[in-house]
C-alpha cells in the first residue's frame, strides 16, 4: 500500500470545466458538493483506502522559530497554501493508477448547476523511507 495525497486548490491549476467559484453556488449546490465528498469518503473508508481528509478554511497564519521567546507571527503571503488549497484527502491504495483513478472520480464531485466540476487535482506520492534513502 501507498499513501497519497489528494489537494483540492482554490486556484492556481488549469481552469476546471465548470469554473464558478463556490461562493457563487448555491446552498443547495454546496451541500450536494459537500455530500459528494462525504459519501466518496465513507465508500473510500469501507474498502480501508481512506486515510483523513478535511476542508480547509481560506484564513491561516505563518509562524517559525525564532530563537527564544515567542515565534514571530504574520498574515501571509500565503502563496502556496491559503490561497491555493481548499481542501486535502489522504487515501492508501496499492497502486498508483488506483490513486489516479480515485484522484479522477473526486474531480467528478457536483458544482454549479449540479454537473461535475471535472477540477484539476493535485497528486502528491508521500515520501517513504526507502525512496529518501535512494534520492
Amino acid at each position: 500500500m501507498a499513501k497519497y495525497l489528494l489537494l483540492k486548490h482554490y486556484r492556481g491549476a488549469p481552469a476546471a470545466v465548470n469554473d464558478v467559484p463556490m461562493d457563487q453556488w448555491t446552498p443547495e449546490e454546496v451541500t450536494a458538493h459537500v455530500q459528494y465528498m462525504r459519501d466518496f469518503a465513507d465508500r473510500l473508508e469501507r474498502s480501508g483506502e481512506f486515510v483523513d481528509g478535511q476542508a480547509l478554511a481560506q484564513t491561516g497564519t505563518w509562524v517559525r522559530y525564532d530563537g527564544e521567546g515567542q515565534p514571530p507571527v504574520t498574515d501571509g503571503p500565503f502563496a502556496e497554501t491559503k490561497d491555493l488549497i481548499a481542501g486535502w484527502m489522504v487515501i492508501d491504495v496499492d497502486s498508483y493508477e488506483r490513486a489516479i483513478e480515485l484522484a479522477g472520480e473526486l474531480s467528478a464531485a457536483p458544482g454549479a448547476g449540479g454537473k461535475p466540476i471535472h477540477e484539476w487535482l493535485e497528486l502528491r506520492p508521500f515520501l517513504s523511507e526507502s525512496a529518501a534513502a535512494t534520492e
